[in-house]
């Protein structure tokens, strides 16, 4: 079972602290939620402008700020060890298969959150790494194909995934379109 998954952090040098997750299943299961121990008055300016205000839990209108609650969705805001909790049940490997963990951008902060949160999984081979796919070197691999441009809602943990889940099945269908290329070539 493939997930897409992005994780917004405080980061201070020296500690790594989830704000929010947000994470697509291919099979269309999504989760988000936000960390209600995070001390939010440690965020840099950048993330204070950039994630903080587009919180769900800051949102006035919560049910029309996240689709994802009407779609079904998993969610909240919940302390950091039931977010770890529920991320390990939305990704149980005896229930769902063995995971592979997709993301598109490659920062130190949001791998070390999502370890944090995920632990070691039951069910999973011995050997199993548990490494993160990276999109973004997916993309590079196959030349940088043009992939489209979101204006909407960017740096929100689960737009994020969301997009990254669009983003390799395009680049996936241009990985086969190269295939053929090649395989006419010959």
């Amino acid at each position: 079972m493939r997930y897409f998954f992005d994780c917004k952090c405080i980061e201070d040098g020296s500690t790594i602290a989830l704000i929010s997750i947000g994470m697509v299943a291919e099979d269309g299961r999504k989760l988000y939620f936000e960390n209600e121990d995070a001390d939010l008055s440690k965020a840099s300016e950048w993330v204070a402008k950039n994630v903080v205000y587009k919180l769900w839990s800051r949102q006035p209108d919560k049910r029309e700020f996240n689709a994802w609650v009407r779609d079904g969705g998993v969610g909240g805001l919940r302390t950091h060890k039931e977010i770890a909790r529920e991320v390990r049940h939305f990704c149980d490997p005896q229930t769902h298969g063995i995971p592979e963990f997709w993301r598109f951008y490659e920062t130190e902060s949001s791998c070390a959150a999502f370890r944090q949160l995920i632990g070691s999984l039951k069910g999973l081979p011995p050997d199993d790494p548990m490494d993160f796919r990276s999109i973004k070197q997916l993309w590079i691999d196959l030349g940088n194909p043009p992939l489209p441009v979101y204006k909407d809602l960017k740096h929100h943990a689960l737009a994020d995934a969301e997009r990254g889940k669009k983003a390799w099945h395009l680049l996936q269908d241009e990985a086969d379109r190269l295939l053929d290329k090649a395989k006419a070539a010959n």
